[in-house]
């Protein structure tokens, strides 16, 4: 079949890779200019590794990401107040866990292509119109085309989803969080390896040292106003006034914003759809089902959906009623699961009042018990599924 994939991120690549190998004949469409670079980091494990592995990514994902030593919670002055060794407890559960940029995976994926799937950059769907037959697409630039499929792998503001099942709202919930996250050259104090966060009543500041002497910081904020989308002028301005009154090296990480290389900036929301199909329309990924920033695993996910729908397409020898069920039937469980865990973690990205900062705090010290470490987030660290054995 000649389908149809939107959005050039994480599930849609790996989605192409997959359908290319079971004999189809996918198309990419990105409406971006070319791959997103900067972007935050992701702790990446689980079921989505072993997907990676399978993909041949795994040594340069190795080589490409990062195993911090230490996490570490610091005071205004930068006395260190709460600290745990992440590799005691990850290295428990074997190699498969690394911690990357979202774009290096991303580019990652794109490269594992080899160049041999069609893609279109600077562009995206105007219109679908679905037959039961066919699906016709109508660009915002290029010439109306026919697929056997279309899926959505847009995102968190998926156009495909908008378009196909209805206006974001319907189907998002917003867990009252704001993230931002950008990179700077040169910066100091520099702490190898080191992921230091900072915690407040409503906020949190992680800095974390990349390679080539970059470092990368990420704000989890409560905000109950808009976050503005598509202007950095005005989400740096959000960034000022939200933290102003926050201590340790924020004023001065502030001050040095503008000199950002890349900048991201959107709410922590959750995608929540009784369907993630509609006729010879689906979703993956975040269009389909995001848990949020704050659930760790969206790419992870996003690339174990990728796998299992392409998987089902070809066990359904391309009947996509069948594979579409079966696709959504395999994960919702583990999806939801994972979303309702997310929200939970919202008291410690940003908490509330003082004794939540408290408890976050003892928690982080409880980590270095490893019967501790294991009942808290050792079982996250392996997903409950069993891929299927890959397409061709």
């Amino acid at each position: 079949m000649k389908i149809l994939i939107v959005g050039a991120g994480i599930a849609g690549p790996t989605l192409a890779y997959w359908l290319r190998r079971a004999g189809h004949v996918p198309v990419i469409v990105e409406h971006a200019t070319e791959l997103r670079r900067g972007g935050y980091a992701v702790d990446f494990w689980g079921a989505g590794f072993e997907v990676a592995e399978r993909m041949g990514l795994a040594p340069r994902l190795h080589q490409e990401g990062y195993r911090f030593r230490e996490a570490r919670e610091v005071s205004d002055s930068g006395r260190r107040i709460a600290h745990f060794d992440p590799l005691r407890l990850i290295d428990g559960y074997g190699g498969g866990y690394v911690t990357i940029l979202r774009s290096d995976l991303s580019a990652a994926i794109w490269d594992a292509l080899e160049g041999e799937v069609e893609t279109v950059f600077d562009d995206t769907v105007r219109s679908l119109h679905d037959d039961g037959e066919r699906v016709l697409v109508e660009f915002l630039h290029g010439a109306p085309q026919e697929f056997d499929l279309v899926i959505g792998a847009d995102g968190l503001h998926s156009r495909v989803r908008s378009l196909a099942f209805g206006p974001e709202p319907e189907f998002s919930r917003d867990l009252g969080i704001t993230v931002a996250a950008f990179d700077l050259d040169g910066y100091r104090p520099r702490d190898e390896l080191v992921a230091v966060t900072h915690t407040v009543v409503g906020s949190l500041t992680l800095r974390i040292g990349l390679r080539d002497d970059s470092t990368m910081f990420c704000f989890m904020f409560r905000h109950d106003g808009e976050t503005p989308q598509d202007d950095r002028v005005a989400q740096q301005q959000l960034l000022r006034e939200r933290l102003r009154n926050v201590g340790w090296e924020v004023p001065a990480i502030l001050e040095q914003m503008p000199q950002a290389r890349t900048f991201f900036m959107d709410r922590a929301s959750q995608i929540l759809l009784p369907s993630w199909s509609h006729g010879r329309i689906a979703l993956v990924g975040d269009a389909a089902a995001a848990p949020s920033l704050l659930a760790g695993q969206g790419s992870a996910l996003a690339m174990v959906e990728a796998y299992v729908l392409a998987c089902a397409l070809h066990e359904a020898g391309g009947d996509h009623r069948a594979a579409f069920a079966a696709f959504q039937s395999q994960l919702h469980g583990i999806v939801r699961a994972k979303q309702n865990a997310a929200i939970g973690m919202g008291s410690a990205f940003a908490p509330r009042n003082h004794a939540q900062v408290l408890l976050r705090n003892v928690a982080i010290g409880l980590m270095n018990i490893p019967l501790v470490a294991n009942l808290a987030i050792g079982r996250s660290l392996r997903d409950p599924i069993v891929l299927p054995t890959p397409p061709g």
